[in-house]
């Protein structure tokens, strides 16, 4: 088998609702571009993936996937993945991880169809359904986020995650605010993205600390390795690092040899596919820690990380991003949780979602090939 045609195909994502999630992301709303990924074979095997989000669009990154990663690919066998892997990842600094990513995970897809089996399936199943959590954007007051988790909870979804508005002050209360309102024993997060100063971080996780809460997720710069060990060793409470920045495998190392986190974290966008994500995983396993899976910023990527979660015996939760207009958007049926709060593992060959060419064809922006 060999790789015959490397394109993507831009599409238009329009009426996305106003959202936030932190400094890092702005308010955004109205219109972006996702990239469709197709990597063809000789055999008539075809491989997608997704490329861009609601706030990142696809056009930004898609010539460089082009450019650079095509080439690599071309004539080659794509059941070698880890050897084009290596390859793609030669090129990093020419091109981002979100291309090598995209890459990556159209590759796993051939493989699953060649094989006739779902990626989980290669990887090595270790379960069939895992619990969703409810992962909030920046919400108007405490009120909103509180009523908010009420709701996931009566839908049995396992946690209720908030990204607060800042500053530190403000953040308190709103988490004040959802532990009064879901009980003691409901299970509740706090992404601070990466906002606070060491001594904002310390007051705020003391504070979580007496309300109960899970983890505490990046509460510092992502590459503040020095006071992130400094702010473990002031609380009890567990503390998740490591979804930023954007690499590979190497990128972990001073966190696991210092200490710095509880957790180790990341996608397929954020750390350059599936096969960066299943050796991640393994190395947290080696030192029992948990892999906690990323939200991926599209539809198509989330499939591709819950074929990684059923593969994984050290990771609790499918992260659900919302609101779902700026997070879900080109399949038939996305992924959705049933009414215990599950989510279940694809059952069709490769990545085993339904695209929706339909539509795709109908918001054609461009052919990059």
């Amino acid at each position: 088998m060999k790789i015959v045609d490397v394109t993507l195909t831009l599409f238009a994502w329009d009426d996305i609702p106003p959202t936030s999630y932190a400094a890092h992301t702005g308010k955004f709303a109205g219109s972006s571009k996702i990239g469709l990924l197709k990597i063809e074979t000789d055999e008539g095997i075809s491989g997608h993936a997704f490329l861009g989000s609601a706030y990142y669009g696809g056009d930004l990154d898609g010539p460089n996937l082009i450019k650079y990663l095509k080439p690599i690919l071309m004539g080659q066998n794509p059941l070698d993945r880890e050897r084009l892997h290596q390859a793609l990842w030669r090129r990093a600094r020419t091109t981002t991880v979100r291309t090598v990513g995209a890459c990556d995970v159209a590759l796993w897809d051939i493989c699953g169809k060649a094989a006739g089996m779902p990626i989980h399936r290669l990887l090595g199943s270790y379960r069939d359904r895992v619990k969703a959590y409810a992962s909030s954007m920046i919400l108007d007051s405490p009120q909103a986020y509180a009523e908010e988790a009420l709701h996931y909870k009566s839908l049995n979804w396992a946690a209720y995650k908030i990204h607060p508005p800042h500053p530190w002050q403000e953040d308190i209360k709103v988490c004040q605010a959802v532990r009064e309102a879901v009980g003691d024993d409901y299970l509740v997060m706090l992404d601070a993205a990466w906002s606070y100063q060491y001594p904002e971080a310390v007051r705020v996780g003391r504070a979580l600390q007496d309300l109960n809460y899970y983890w505490y997720e990046d509460p510092l710069h992502d590459a503040d390795v020095y006071n992130y060990v400094k702010l473990k060793q002031q609380l009890h409470i567990p503390v998740m690092a490591t979804e930023f920045p954007a690499a590979g495998l190497d990128s972990y190392a001073p966190w696991v040899l210092q200490q710095a986190t509880d957790f180790l974290r990341g996608d397929v966008a954020l750390k350059g596919g599936i096969t960066t994500m299943m050796k991640t995983a393994h190395l947290a396993e080696s030192f029992r820690m948990n892999y906690e899976v990323h939200h991926g910023g599209n539809s198509l990527n989330n499939v591709a990380g819950l074929h990684v979660i059923m593969a994984l015996k050290n990771t609790e939760f499918f992260e659900v991003l919302l609101p779902d207009g700026a997070q879900k958007y080109g399949l038939v049926q996305d992924i959705q949780a049933d009414a215990d709060g599950y989510v279940y593992a694809p059952t069709e060959p490769g990545l085993g979602a339904e695209i929706d060419f339909e539509l795709i064809k109908r918001k054609q922006v461009a052919v990059l090939s």
